[in-house]
């Protein structure tokens, strides 16, 4: 009898898994360049009229998981400066390659327009931050989304995280330090490989507990420290560089914070930065102004506590709506300038690239919410060494082994990718989620809900990350809860 019970309640799990994947339709494919046929990374794939989407990885390919709802619904596959394609989501062939062609709009015909407008680079951006509380959110909103947190050197993958989460914000008017919160609801993957031998973050770290303590990094010692130190070091550490609160709430959430005087796109804005008009290009059939972003008078700062964070010219691209001057996509990077900010970056992190970001926007009711984040900056975990008998010291006709940096170990960087790839403006429902416990630290171990992870959008790996997730997977982790 109790074997029959076990059947049937097997029949009943296996009869609900084939519902839930019944109950949605896989779109997936490759994007490509109609002319060159190279793959179109960041292109958008998305549900007319919704906000279920994704985009496209390097390799110009996506997985997009569609409810039975919308398979009526139009598929729109949209790149900046190409045409946009639209099928019905049942007609979509998984088969066939996605080809776009190139869109640029007419020079002529903007020219013929006779209301007075922005000309110079400069004079567009400073009129889209003028309108940025007519393109951003007025209210309060929810966004779920997927993160995929993933760290590196130059040879492995050494720590891969996949959640899902949700990220309230008030709306644009109010400050992010008080009106913007996010929540961990699921983990998909949690794989931690790195090595606990940074004497340089247990100095902050010790630093950060006593201020007043005189300490260098070079007066400790790794094998008088408890590895479980370490790691509590290494765990502040990820959070103070790259909690996702840090993110949102700080100034590399440059046009959301924008608004405050220590924004990076602030009323100062043309100090720090220079905006050349490049073309005009077409967004789904809208011209769209391409901006170059170049240094300014002064050097940029971010001021962050416990860092040397100064010293940084920008470049980057930002594309701006021609009719709205609403922004749709900003690519940012912050590059050692100074003198002693490029010794800093080529030291520890061998680069001089500290920041690269890039933020996409959807339209949403005629708002402007974020769409796609990534965020890469490096960031020194492992010393990394190798013990070897130098030159020096076989000149020296010392055969001792000697201690030497290696650089394809020891410089780490670390990418932040986000997905949103659902809006929620219900009122009651956010503020039955608000009622709830928040909870924003990425970097804790939750169990795996495989039913939640069946239906939900997330993320497609490019060749070589899943080749390099697989073998991270094979490996022990580091961190066991």
């Amino acid at each position: 009898m109790k074997a029959n019970t076990t059947k049937y309640l097997l029949s009943l799990f296996f009869f609900a898994v084939s519902l839930s994947a019944f109950s949605q339709k896989e779109l997936k494919n490759k994007i490509v360049d109609f002319m060159t046929l190279a793959p179109l990374e960041s292109a958008s794939v998305y549900i007319q009229n919704t906000t279920i989407g994704t985009v496209s990885n390097p390799d110009g390919k996506f997985v997009l998981l569609v409810p039975k709802a919308h398979v009526n619904d139009t598929l729109v596959v949209s790149s900046i400066g190409y045409k946009s394609y639209k099928m019905a989501v049942s007609l979509f062939d998984n088969t066939k390659e996605v080809y776009l062609e190139e869109d640029i709009a007419s020079l002529e015909e903007v020219q013929l327009v006779t209301t007075p407008r922005p000309k110079t680079g400069n004079e567009i951006v400073l009129r889209s931050l003028e309108e940025l509380p007519e393109n951003l959110p007025e209210k309060p909103y929810m966004q779920k989304g997927f993160l995929r947190h993933k760290e590196r050197n130059k040879k492995e993958f050494k720590w891969l995280i996949e959640s899902a989460i949700t990220l309230y914000d008030s709306s644009f008017q109010s400050p992010t330090s008080k009106n913007l919160k996010i929540n961990v609801d699921q983990v998909r993957k949690s794989y931690d490989l790195r090595d606990i031998d940074s004497t340089l973050t247990y100095t902050a770290y010790l630093k950060y507990k006593n201020p007043s303590l005189n300490l260098r990094n070079k007066n400790l010692r790794r094998d008088t420290i408890k590895t479980s130190n370490l790691i509590k070091a290494i765990k502040w550490n990820d959070t103070r560089i790259n909690g996702l609160e840090t993110l949102f709430k700080g100034k590399l959430n440059i046009i959301r914070n924008s608004n405050t005087s220590a924004g990076l796109f602030n009323k100062e804005i043309l100090e720090t930065h220079h905006f050349d008009l490049d073309t005009i290009l077409v967004d789904e059939g809208r011209k769209i102004y391409k901006i170059k972003i170049s240094e300014g008078r002064e050097l940029i700062d971010l001021k962050t506590k416990g860092i040397y964070n100064g010293g940084y010219s920008a470049e980057g691209l930002l594309y701006v709506y021609y009719d709205t001057y609403a922004i749709k996509r900003i690519e940012y990077n912050l590059v050692a300038k100074s003198a002693a900010q490029r010794s800093r970056s080529k030291t520890l992190f061998g680069t001089t690239v500290n920041h690269k970001l890039v933020i996409n926007y959807i339209e949403y009711e005629n708002r402007m919410y974020p769409n796609f984040v990534s965020y890469e900056t490096p960031k020194l975990v492992n010393v990394g060494t190798k013990v070897t008998t130098s030159a020096i010291a076989k000149a020296n006709n010392k055969n001792e082994p000697e201690v030497v940096p290696n650089n394809d170990e020891r410089f780490y960087y670390a990418v932040q990718e986000l997905l949103f790839s659902e809006i929620i403006l219900d009122e009651e429902k956010i503020t039955e989620a608000l009622s709830k416990p928040w909870d924003a630290d990425i970097f804790a171990a939750k169990p795996y809900n495989k039913t939640f992870w069946e239906s939900y959008n997330t993320l497609l790996e490019s060749e070589e990350d899943e080749k390099l997730i697989k073998d991270l997977t094979k490996r022990s982790t580091l961190f066991k809860e």
